[in-house]
């Protein structure tokens, strides 16, 4: 029964500083590094065929960290950015509190949450759906489907677009879809690519 596993990178050091990332390359934190150490505690179990990682440095290291703790040797790998995070345009390096006061709460949580709704000169999560949804059903599905479990690191706005599909949820549902850092979300798949189930592996305190 193939797995694809599926981790936000942990802590960026923006993420720290309460910024918009977006595809601008932040290291970890320390605790973002301690996060990705505890992700892969808890994937010492699994085997794991192929990674996926975008090209920003916190989902590679997370991956890294991740393997590493978990015991694993070096797995077949691919990057792409077609698995960066959501492009946030004006809006990267700002703080967000700031932006917040600046915009207003609710025009800040429609940039962030919404489906189709972009930040100026930014994507909205219908554009970077558009990009990853392509490349996860042309790359990643078929290793599912050929029994393989996967590995893919990536970024929550990256990620909430593969879950929206993958859970067929509409664009208020995904509204408060958030997928908390370095916590692996395991979904169970037949060999047809059908799921079968998924569990988060453990609930961060």
């Amino acid at each position: 029964m193939p797995k694809l596993i599926l981790v936000r990178h942990g802590e960026s050091q923006w993420n720290l500083e309460n910024r918009f990332t977006g595809w601008v390359d932040v290291p970890l934190s320390p605790k973002g590094e301690e996060e990705a150490k505890i992700a892969g505690e808890h994937l010492k179990d699994f085997q794991i065929d192929k990674l996926y990682t975008s090209v920003l440095q916190r989902a590679i290291n997370t991956a890294k960290i991740a393997l590493e703790t978990a015991g694993k040797g070096e797995l077949p790998t691919e990057r792409d950015q077609a698995l960066n995070e959501r492009h946030y345009g004006d809006l990267q390096g700002l703080n967000k509190a700031e932006t917040a006061v600046q915009y207003g709460d609710e025009q800040v949580k429609i940039w962030r949450r919404s489906y189709d709704i972009p930040p100026p000169n930014g994507e909205s999560l219908k554009d970077t759906a558009a990009r990853t949804l392509p490349y996860f059903q042309s790359k990643i599905l078929p290793d599912i489907k050929a029994g393989k479990n996967v590995l893919v690191v990536a970024h929550g706005n990256s990620l909430r677009s593969i879950v929206m599909d993958l859970d067929s949820l509409t664009k208020e549902q995904v509204l408060e879809l958030n997928i908390p850092t370095a916590v692996p979300l395991v979904y169970d798949f037949d060999d047809a690519g059908n799921i079968l189930g998924k569990k988060y592996l453990f609930e961060r305190a």
